[in-house]
C-alpha cells in the first residue's frame, strides 16, 4: 500500500509538472550553455583569488581618476565604470591590477533574453513566476518520491548503486541515469524551490542586522594605502564598490557590496561607518541561485545542461513506463465462475502480464475457458480445475503491487473443490531474493486442502523467453494442450515491422503436398541469422504466423508447405517475384548456430532443414557437423537440398548427410537414423556437443523420446543435457 501510494504521487506529480518541466529544461539547456561560454572570455585575472583591495585601489585611482564603481560578477569578471585621464567615459572590463582593458560588457542577445524569461517567468510576469515556482517544488517532490522508489527497487539504501535490473530500456534508462543525476537535478529542484519559496515570502525574510560604529574625530586624514579594512577584504569576497562622488567630503563614503555584508568606509580616515551584516536566508539565497544558474564555474554549468537533457528523457522514459503499464489490458470472454483455467497474476510493471497474456490467448484459441486476471483479485471459482499464477518479486521477497491482498484471499476464499495448481516465478538472479515471492505463494497452496501440485515451482531468470518456453512445454504436454513452445514467441518486445521484398521463387509439386521456397530481401539494413523468425501478418491484424528462416546469399529464405487453408502459407503462396509484405524478423538466440561446440548435429523433417541449410553456409569455421533430414519422397526438392548439402561437404563445412524417406519402396523414418546411429549421438552429448532440431513439433518429442531412451539405457541424464543447453530446439 504505501509502495503503491509513493509510485502514485509520483505519476501524478509527473502529470502535474511535465509542460512546465520541458519547457523549463529545454530553456535550461540554452541558458546553461550560455553561462559555460561565458567563462570561456579571458576577461579574469590569474591571481584573483589572492589579491585585495589595497594591492590595486591606490593605483587604479591614478589610471581612472573618476570611478563610480567597480562591480565582480559570477565569471569574476571585475567591471569598472568612470571616466579616464582625457575624461573619457569608461565602462569595461578591466585588469584591476594594471587598469588594463580586458574588454567591453555586451548585452545579453535577444535569443538568450527570450529564454530567460520564458524559463523564469512563461511570458505571464509575476503569474508565471509563480507558475514555474510551484513547478520547481513539485519537482523536488517528484526526486523525492523517485529516490524513495528507487531504494526499494535496490532493497535499501546499502545496495542504491548496485546492478540494476534490465527490465526495458525505457525502465532502465529511467533507473540508471535517475542515480547518476540524482545529485544535480535534487539539486536544480530543492534551489528552484528556495527561490520560489523567498520570492514570494512564503519562508519569511530576515532583516538585516545594522551596526553604526562611532567615528574617531580626532583621527586625521590616513591613505588610501592604509585602510586596515582594504588591507583585509579580497577582490573575491566583492560584489560592488561604490565610490565617494566628490573627493575630501567627509560626508561621501566607500560602500563595499561584500558576499555575506556591506560596509561604508569613511574616504577620509579610513574607519568603518556602519556594517550590514545580511541575513542567513539572503547569503543563502545567492549561493541558490549560484547553484539553480551554473554560475559557480563552467563544469558545473555544463553538468546542468546535463541534468536538464537528462530531465526531458526523464519525462519521456517515465511516460513511456506508465504507458506500457496501461498497454496490456485484459481482455475476459468469459466471467470467472464459468472457466476452467485461472490464471492470476502478480506484476510489479506489467510485464509478467506479457507472458500470462500469451498463455490466456492460446487457451482461448484452443476451445477452452480461460480467465485472467490480478492476484488481488482471487476468490471463488466455480469451475475452476487449474490454477495458474505468474508472479514476480518486489523488493526483499515482498509481493508486487497487484498481489499485495493475495495469501489473505486465499484463506479468505477456500476453494470448494480439487484444482491442480502451477506456480511460474519471474525475478532477477542478479538479486539475492530470486523468485522469493514466488516460492512463498508455491509453498502456500501446497499447503492448501483443495490444492493440487500439477508442475512444480518454475523461475524465470530475467524475463527469459527461453526459461519460460520450457515450463509452457512441461505444462502443456501433462495436459495435453497445443501450445506453442519456441522461445521467441514468448518474446516481450514490441513489433515493428520491416518492408520484405521477394527476390527468388521456387515451387515444387508432388502427388501429395506443394512445397515452395521464397527469398526475402528489405530495402533497409536488417541485421538477422540463420534460425531467427519472421513474423508475418496475413490479414493485417494482431494474428501472427511464424517461421524459421535460413541465411542466404544475405536474403531471407523460407521454404514453406503449403497447407490447405492454411492462414499464413496460403498467404506466403499468392506471394510472386517482386511483391512486398510487412513483416518483422525476430532474434532467436537460442537456436543460433553454436560456435563453440565440439560437434553439432542437425535434425529436421520437411521444411526445417530451412534454418539449417544457411547455418550450414555459415559455418566458416568448419565445426565438426552431421545433418539428419526426414523427407517423404526422394522428390526434386529433396534431390537438391542433397546437392546443397554434397557441396558444403565438399568445401568441409559439413561432415555427413544422412536422409531419411518415409513414402519410398524401402520407408525410413528419422528415428530409424538415429537409432542406427545411437553410439555417434551418446558420444556427441557426453563430448559437450549440441542437438539442433527443427520442424514439426510432434517430430521433436519423437526424436527427444529416442534421445531419452539412449541416454537412459547407457546410465546418463538426457534431461541434464536439455539443462545444459546442449539440445536447442524450434519446432511448431
Amino acid at each position: 500500500m504505501i509502495l503503491s501510494i509513493w509510485r502514485h504521487a509520483h505519476l501524478v506529480l509527473a502529470l502535474l509538472a511535465s509542460l512546465v518541466l520541458i519547457i523549463a529544461s529545454l530553456t535550461g539547456i540554452v541558458l546553461a550553455i550560455d553561462v559555460a561560454s561565458e567563462k570561456t572570455n579571458p576577461y579574469q585575472i590569474d591571481n584573483f583569488n589572492e589579491v585585495t583591495l589595497v594591492q590595486f585601489l591606490p593605483e587604479l585611482r591614478k589610471v581612472y581618476p573618476e570611478i563610480s564603481n567597480i562591480s565582480v560578477d559570477h565569471n569574476q569578471f571585475v567591471t569598472l565604470e568612470g571616466f579616464d585621464q582625457e575624461g573619457n567615459e569608461i565602462k569595461a572590463y578591466i585588469d584591476p591590477t594594471t587598469g588594463k582593458k580586458l574588454g567591453i560588457p555586451k548585452q545579453k542577445n535577444q535569443f538568450i533574453q527570450w529564454n530567460l524569461a520564458l524559463h523564469r517567468s512563461l511570458f505571464l510576469h509575476e503569474t508565471g513566476r509563480f507558475i514555474v515556482g510551484f513547478a520547481s517544488f513539485l519537482f523536488f517532490l517528484i526526486a523525492i518520491s523517485g529516490t524513495i522508489l528507487l531504494i526499494k527497487r535496490q532493497n535499501g539504501i546499502k545496495k542504491f548503486f548496485s546492478k540494476v535490473n534490465n527490465d526495458s530500456l525505457a525502465q532502465y534508462f529511467h533507473v540508471v541515469t535517475g542515480r547518476i543525476m540524482l545529485l544535480p537535478v535534487l539539486i536544480i529542484a530543492l534551489t528552484g524551490t528556495y527561490l520560489f519559496l523567498l520570492r514570494f515570502e512564503i519562508i519569511p525574510v530576515q532583516k538585516a542586522n545594522a551596526i553604526t560604529y562611532s567615528q574617531d574625530a580626532k583621527l586625521k586624514e590616513v591613505p588610501l594605502t592604509d585602510f586596515s579594512v582594504f588591507k583585509q577584504t579580497k577582490l573575491s569576497e566583492v560584489i560592488k564598490i561604490e565610490f565617494p562622488f566628490m573627493d575630501d567630503d567627509p560626508e561621501e563614503f566607500y560602500v563595499l557590496k561584500l558576499k555575506d555584508s556591506e560596509i561604508t568606509v569613511n574616504q577620509i580616515t579610513g574607519q568603518i561607518v556602519k556594517e550590514i551584516k545580511y541575513p542567513f536566508t539572503q547569503v543563502l539565497e545567492k549561493f541558490s541561485f549560484d547553484l539553480h544558474t551554473g554560475q559557480i564555474n563552467w563544469v558545473w554549468a555544463i553538468i546542468l545542461a546535463f541534468a536538464s537533457i537528462n530531465i526531458l528523457l526523464f519525462i519521456y522514459s517515465g511516460f513511456t513506463i506508465t504507458l506500457k503499464r496501461t498497454k496490456t489490458r485484459i481482455k475476459n470472454k468469459y466471467k470467472a465462475n464459468e472457466c476452467e483455467f485461472i490464471l492470476l497474476v502478480g506484476s510489479e510493471n506489467g510485464s509478467t502480464l506479457g507472458f500470462a497474456s500469451k498463455i490466456h490467448k492460446q487457451l482461448q484459441a484452443n476451445g477452452k475457458k480461460s480467465y485472467l486476471t490480478d492476484m488481488n483479485n482471487y476468490s471463488h471459482f466455480a469451475s475452476a480445475k487449474q490454477l495458474i499464477i505468474f508472479t514476480s518479486t518486489y523488493g526483499l521477497g515482498e509481493a508486487p503491487i497487484n498481489a499485495k491482498k493475495f495469501k489473505k484471499l486465499v484463506f479468505e476464499f477456500p476453494q470448494k473443490q480439487k484444482i491442480q495448481f502451477s506456480v511460474v516465478g519471474f525475478g532477477s538472479k542478479s538479486y539475492p531474493d530470486f523468485c522469493a515471492y514466488a516460492k512463498q505463494v508455491d509453498v502456500l497452496l501446497f499447503e492448501q486442502s483443495w490444492a493440487e501440485k500439477s508442475v512444480n515451482l518454475h523461475t524465470v531468470n530475467d524475463k527469459s523467453a527461453d526459461e519460460f518456453a520450457e515450463w509452457v512445454s512441461v505444462w502443456a504436454t501433462l495436459n495435453s494442450l497445443a501450445l506453442a513452445t519456441a522461445a521467441s514467441l514468448y518474446s516481450q518486445k514490441a513489433p515493428k515491422l520491416k518492408v520484405l521484398k521477394v527476390v527468388d521463387r521456387a515451387e515444387i509439386n508432388s502427388d501429395e503436398v506443394i512445397t515452395f521456397k521464397l527469398n526475402l530481401k528489405s530495402n533497409s539494413f536488417t541485421k538477422f541469422k540463420s534460425g531467427d523468425l519472421l513474423a508475418i501478418y496475413p490479414k493485417n491484424d494482431a494474428v501472427e504466423r511464424f517461421y524459421s528462416i535460413g541465411k542466404v546469399a544475405n536474403s531471407v529464405q523460407l521454404i514453406v508447405r503449403l497447407h490447405p487453408n492454411g492462414l499464413g502459407s496460403e498467404f506466403l503462396y499468392t506471394l510472386q517475384k517482386g511483391a512486398t509484405i510487412k513483416a518483422r524478423i525476430i532474434k532467436n538466440a537460442h537456436f543460433y548456430f553454436p560456435k563453440n561446440a565440439s560437434q553439432v548435429a542437425l535434425i529436421s523433417n520437411g521444411t526445417g532443414i530451412a534454418p539449417f541449410l544457411g547455418m550450414l553456409a555459415e559455418n566458416k569455421s568448419r565445426i565438426e557437423t552431421h545433418l539428419y533430414c526426414g523427407f517423404r519422397r526422394n522428390d526434386v526438392l529433396t534431390k537438391k537440398y542433397a546437392e546443397i548439402a554434397q557441396n558444403h561437404i565438399v568445401d568441409k563445412k559439413l561432415s555427413t548427410f544422412n536422409l531419411a524417406l518415409s513414402r519410398e519402396e524401402a520407408p525410413q523414418y528419422l528415428m530409424d537414423l538415429i537409432n542406427e546411429d545411437q553410439n555417434f549421438f551418446l558420444e556427441l552429448l557426453k563430448n559437450n556437443g549440441v542437438i539442433m532440431i527443427c520442424g514439426a513439433l510432434k517430430m521433436q518429442k519423437d526424436v527427444e523420446a529416442v534421445l531419452a531412451t539412449i541416454c537412459k539405457n547407457n546410465g546418463e541424464n538426457f534431461d541434464i543435457y536439455k539443462e545444459n543447453n546442449q539440445i536447442l530446439t524450434d519446432c511448431y
